[in-house]
């Protein structure tokens, strides 16, 4: 079962490198907001917000990757070999 293993680990770098391109420009708006020059409370408060939400989302992507990781293992781990099932005995 190669096949399936390289496929879980191919869509999971997709996803994780993706999950990680929106962490990093929710924290840079965030910050961009936050330290703004402009004297608005609102939009510094939004901007601690945005990163508030960044390291929460951080923190389930280390979480989530590392299931996607430890299910890409136990597939390779314990992955059977496909039956042939229309082959004549």
């Amino acid at each position: 079962m190669p096949e399936i293993t390289e496929f879980i680990g191919d869509v999971t770098a997709k996803l994780v490198t993706a999950a990680w391109a929106v962490f990093l420009l929710s924290w840079s708006v965030g910050w961009l907001l936050r330290g703004s020059p402009l004297p608005s409370l609102r939009l510094k408060r939004t901007g601690q917000g945005i990163i508030e939400d960044a390291v929460w989302a951080a923190f389930w992507l280390a979480v989530g990757s590392s299931v996607f990781a430890l299910i890409q293992y136990l597939a390779s781990m314990f992955g059977a070999q496909p039956v042939n099932v229309t082959a004549a005995p």
